[in-house]
């Protein structure tokens, strides 16, 4: 492409982004789409956020993403947040309009989207969620969200699973609950339909470890690992190898970016093609993925 004056920024802000894939997906779909527009990382320190963002304002940035650990603050600084940003508590999206900053959250709704690509409904489905961090509590809102029987979170320190699930009892008091540590005894693991790992175990260069073993639950079981490096875990590999269907953490990761790009854009884009074809290319080209 060819930068000039009419150039459009977008950008990604958090600590650290040296290793980010964002500007591969999003500088892709700016290219195919024809888009007089480019996308950069930006390493920010946490005292430097404020004038960060009013920066961007000064100087049109046309919308920005927020990765770790700025999700959550980056609410202080925007104007208006749309229903998934609010339900979830945190924002990756902001689009900036005329001035005024609206802050979107599209996590959940790229976690979804490696679902409906396969046609699995979570509606009256009984999930269980490993983790409780930042990924976790934006997965388990968007589940249960969407019409899950019950909700159980393992978390490796039973008082955040608690925590968790205190805060979607307060949301939706409907749901059916449980939480513990991340130990099989507190769960019931042939009546899991869907297994989400939201935890680090089994990341690079630990791709030797999982969270939780693969053999108590029901074949039928539904397992996907948001974990993106190595594109298969061993959690993954365990499933397939026991013939349940698996899902990984790539497609989420370039989900979330092309549903931002709609809303930066303000229009559909063919994000199921464009997720194959940035997949494909991610890894014919072996793009390091951290």
């Amino acid at each position: 492409m060819e930068i000039n004056s009419q150039t459009e920024l977008y950008c990604l802000i958090g600590n650290p982004v040296n290793k980010s894939l964002s500007p591969t997906i999003h500088n892709y779909l700016f290219n195919k789409e024809e888009e007089n527009a480019v996308y950069m990382a930006f390493n920010i320190e946490k005292e430097d956020l404020k004038s960060v963002v009013n920066s961007f304002k000064a100087i049109n940035v046309k919308g920005f993403n927020v990765t770790i650990p700025y999700k959550i603050d980056i609410i202080n600084f925007v104007d208006e947040l749309s229903y998934e940003s609010e339900l979830i508590g945190a924002v990756n999206t902001v689009k900036i309009d005329n001035g005024k900053l609206i802050g979107y959250n599209t996590d959940g709704l790229g976690f979804l989207k490696a679902f409906k690509e396969k046609s699995i409904s979570l509606k009256g489905k009984n999930v269980l969620i490993l983790g409780a961090g930042g990924a976790a509590q934006s997965i388990s809102l968007t589940v249960v969200n969407e019409g899950v029987k019950s909700l159980t979170i393992l978390n490796r320190t039973i008082s955040k699973s608690r925590e968790l699930i205190e805060k979607i009892k307060n949301k939706f008091p409907k749901i059916e609950t449980n939480y513990g540590g991340l130990n099989e005894k507190y769960v019931d693991l042939k009546k899991i339909d869907v297994l989400i790992n939201c935890t680090s175990v089994g990341m690079y260069p630990e791709v030797d470890k999982m969270p939780i073993e693969i053999n108590g639950f029901n074949k039928n079981i539904i397992v996907y690992d948001i974990i993106y490096k190595p594109l298969e875990t061993k959690l993954i590999k365990s499933a397939k190898e026991k013939g349940m269907i698996t899902i990984g953490g790539l497609d989420m990761l370039i989900y979330q970016a092309l549903l931002s790009d709609e809303i930066w854009l303000d229009r559909k884009l063919e994000i199921e093609k464009m997720k194959n074809e940035i997949k494909k290319r991610i890894l014919s080209e072996n793009i390091e993925v951290i």
